[in-house]
C-alpha cells in the first residue's frame, strides 16, 4: 500500500502488563444524549501513532463513539488497536466493519480498507470498503471525512492530526458545510504540517490547538 505506512507502524509494539488509567475526574459527565449522538473522527499519518495515543490516553471513558484513520499497513493495525486499548480508558478495536458505534469505544480502520460510517435506526454503525485508493491511500481520511460528513452532519466532531501530504483536507472541508467542528493539530507539535495545514488552507479547521490541548477541545466542544 502506498503512503507513509513504515513511518507509522514504528511504534505499535504491545506494552503488556499495562492497566487502564483511572477514570479523570476533572471532566464533567456528559448527557446520555450528547454520547449517543455525537460522533468524533479523527484522521492522521505520519507521526500519526504517538499522535493519536496521547489524545486517546486524554479523553476519559465516557465520551461519544470515535471512528480513526491511521494510514498504516494492515500487518500493524490490529497490534495498534490493541496498544491504545490498553493505554486509553477507551475500548479500542480494528473494525471488522458492521459494528455498532458506541459510546466509550474507539474503531480503528484496518490497513486493507476504507472506514465508513453509516446511520440506521438512530445508531451509527461502521462499513469497510474496498475501493480504490484515495489520494494514494486505502484507508483514506477523506473516505471517513466524507461519510461521516453524510451521516453525523452538525453532530461531528474532526481532528487532524499530523501526517505528510493533503489526505483529509476535503473531507473535512465537507463535514465544516454540514456543521462539524473541527480541530487541527498545530505546527508546532506535528512531526509533519502536512495534512493540517491542508485542511486549514482549504477552510476546514475551526480551531487548531498543539497536540496537549485537544483532547480538552473535544471536550470542551461537547460540554457546550
Amino acid at each position: 500500500m502506498p503512503g507513509p505506512g513504515s513511518d507509522a507502524a514504528a511504534d505499535v509494539s504491545e506494552e503488556p502488563g499495562r492497566l487502564k488509567p483511572p477514570t479523570r475526574p476533572s471532566f464533567a459527565a456528559l448527557p446520555a444524549r450528547v454520547l449517543a449522538d455525537k460522533l468524533i473522527a479523527i484522521g492522521a499519518s505520519t507521526g500519526g501513532t504517538e499522535a493519536i495515543k496521547d489524545v486517546l490516553r486524554d479523553l476519559p471513558a465516557e465520551v461519544p463513539g470515535i471512528v480513526i484513520v491511521q494510514h498504516m499497513p494492515e500487518t500493524f493495525t490490529a497490534s495498534f488497536a490493541a496498544r491504545l486499548d490498553s493505554l486509553s480508558r477507551l475500548t479500542v478495536i480494528e473494525s471488522q466493519g458492521g459494528e455498532r458505534i458506541l459510546p466509550g469505544h474507539a474503531y480503528l480502520a484496518p490497513g486493507h480498507s476504507h472506514l465508513l460510517v453509516r446511520r440506521s435506526g438512530g445508531s451509527y454503525f461502521t462499513e469497510l470498503s474496498q475501493e480504490a485508493p484515495v489520494n494514494r491511500h486505502r484507508p483514506s481520511v477523506d473516505v471517513l471525512f466524507a461519510s461521516v460528513a453524510a451521516v453525523a452532519r452538525e453532530n461531528a466532531i474532526g481532528v487532524i492530526l499530523t501526517g505528510m501530504g493533503k489526505d483529509g483536507a476535503s473531507g473535512m472541508l465537507e463535514m465544516r458545510h454540514a456543521g462539524a467542528w473541527n480541530i487541527g493539530q498545530d505546527r508546532e507539535s506535528c512531526v509533519v504540517y502536512g495534512m493540517p495545514r491542508e485542511a486549514a488552507q482549504v477552510g476546514a479547521v475551526q480551531e487548531v490547538a498543539p497536540l496537549s490541548a485537544i483532547a480538552e477541545r473535544i471536550m470542551a466542544r461537547l460540554r457546550g
